[in-house]
């Protein structure tokens, strides 16, 4: 390596280094309350122009029920889970780079006014689960660390805010078990005020070597705490390849998430899952099985657990099932209240493209589910086999409209109900 190059590899590290102990700084002074220095000018995303005007004429081709229209709500870049703030017109984004978003709605006209980094003198990483509290405090869920922002919605204009330490920095998972693939967490807090969080396993098939260890910690499962230190954490969910959504059903209480299977086997299997979990302890399969009854080859002489929860839902194999929610608006049709939407991010290892699209699954008066259908595509050209749009997760916003948010395009959608044929 040449005399420059070397430097400036030197230089790099050293900024990085810097930055991160800086950040680390910072996270103290916020626990303390103290003012970081951070620049109290925070520069927003711009939010039209030509981009703007591109996402919103890929809109055009989007798909939807009689009655129903899309629209561009916000342009957040990288945009994955959403958390609708309680009580005012905003929201948070996370996403699996270093940034978490405040989109903020200020004169209420359904489009969002203003986009700008959330607690920008904190280091994130891989911020991609937000969920909140009952009493208003916003969970970010990190690819190994938890934080808690005490009345994020009411605190976020300036770079600095009121932080807790849920979970420090490697102790999520064993640090050795960190990997850039299956780390995107995400949360919400369940009936009984705990924090309940989806920790992938990091492998398409984990080595069976790993099973005793994974099943501790909860990878490839779900585990549940206190939202504001952390303690009492206990493995709420196993036999879960990579959940990347869940949502309690406010009907009944029960823990509803999405799994997505192992990849390579073919085209047409394993399916994806919507899974339904009653109580804690219960196994939902996997490695054993991907979906209800195809075994994974590397696991399929071993004899699973006993009483294995089948899945709810078996979708298209490789469509990437991740966020989901329950429909708890007025808005929509009484098709569509108490059942659930769901997100599909879209095959990337697939001979023909699937996915892109927003599912609708109806429950019974069981509480099971009864039947899924494609509630909105169109982001997938069937043509060339191109992402016109990613989409991530579903919130349901107080006026009942629903939210699709977009890694991809770097968006948030806007669904309404008009009760008119959408005009094209």
């Amino acid at each position: 390596m040449d005399t420059k190059r070397w430097l400036a590899v030197a230089a790099a590290a050293l900024t990085m280094a810097l930055a991160s102990g800086a950040g680390a700084q910072n996270l103290e002074k916020l626990k303390q309350f103290k003012v970081s220095g951070v620049d109290l000018n925070i520069p927003p995303v711009l939010q039209e122009g030509r981009n703007a005007d591109a996402i919103r004429d890929n809109l055009k081709r989007v798909r939807l029920p009689p009655g129903f229209r899309i629209d561009l709500y916000a342009i957040v870049p990288d945009a994955r889970h959403m958390a609708v703030a309680p009580s005012t017109n905003m929201l948070f984004v996370g996403t699996r780079k270093t940034t978490v978003w405040a989109v903020t709605d200020r004169n209420s006209d359904g489009i969002a006014d203003e986009v700008k980094p959330f607690a920008p003198s904190l280091d994130f990483k891989v911020p991609n689960g937000v969920c909140w509290t009952r009493d208003g405090f916003l969970i970010v869920v990190e690819h190994n660390r938890i934080l808690n922002f005490p009345a994020a919605e009411f605190f976020y204009e300036g770079p600095d805010v009121a932080v807790i330490e849920v979970v420090p920095q490697g102790r999520l998972i064993p640090v050795e078990e960190e990997s850039f693939n299956h780390g995107a967490r995400t949360c919400r807090i369940g009936p009984d005020g705990k924090l309940y969080v989806t920790l992938g396993q990091p492998y398409n098939v984990q080595p069976r070597d790993k099973l005793a260890l994974y099943d501790q910690w909860g990878i490839g499962g779900i585990v549940r705490m206190d939202p504001f230190d952390g303690s009492g954490r206990e493995v709420y969910a196993l036999g879960i390849r990579n959940s990347v959504g869940l949502e309690f059903n406010p009907a009944d209480g029960t823990l509803w998430f999405t799994d997505n299977q192992t990849d390579g086997l073919g085209d047409d299997v394993p399916p994806g899952e919507i899974n339904r979990a009653t109580r804690p302890g219960q196994h939902f399969g996997y490695p054993y099985f991907g979906g209800k009854d195809f075994r994974i080859p590397d696991f399929a002489n071993d004899t699973p657990p006993a009483d294995v929860v089948p899945p709810q839902v078996e979708m298209e194999a490789h469509a990437a099932d991740l966020g989901l929610v329950f429909y708890t608006g007025r808005a929509f049709p009484e098709k569509y209240r108490g059942g659930l939407f769901s997100a599909q991010h879209g095959s990337w290892n697939r001979t023909t493209p699937i996915g892109a699209r927003v599912m609708f699954t109806r429950l019974g008066a069981d509480g099971n589910a009864e039947a899924t259908e494609v509630f909105a595509d169109g982001w997938l050209d069937e043509e060339t086999g191109v992402y016109r749009g990613r989409p991530v997760d579903v919130a349901v916003m107080k006026d009942g409209s629903l939210l699709v948010s977009d890694d991809f395009a770097g968006a948030l959608y806007r669904i309404t109900y008009t009760g008119e044929a959408a005009p094209r």
